[in-house]
């Protein structure tokens, strides 16, 4: 089983949770898991274009909370 982190980047502006996500998930093994906490309304779009570019997996779990799994 992956490694489980959180990321809080509630009260951050895009394009900051996306660059701090990509960030995150360059050091994450495939597999592993990470919880995106952000409140930016963009976010969400954001995500999941950028998950789709990168082939990483999304689940929104609320509008301000995302578990992402790097593939």
């Amino acid at each position: 089983m992956g490694e489980n982190l959180v990321l809080d980047c509630l009260g951050a502006l895009c394009p900051t949770p996306i660059i701090q996500l990509s960030k995150a998930v360059r050091t994450m093994n495939p597999g592993d898991h990470i919880t995106l906490k952000a409140d930016d309304p963009a976010t969400k779009s954001d995500l999941i274009a950028w998950a789709r570019m990168t082939g990483n997996h999304v689940t929104i779990i609320s509008e301000t909370s995302f578990d992402i799994e790097k593939s």
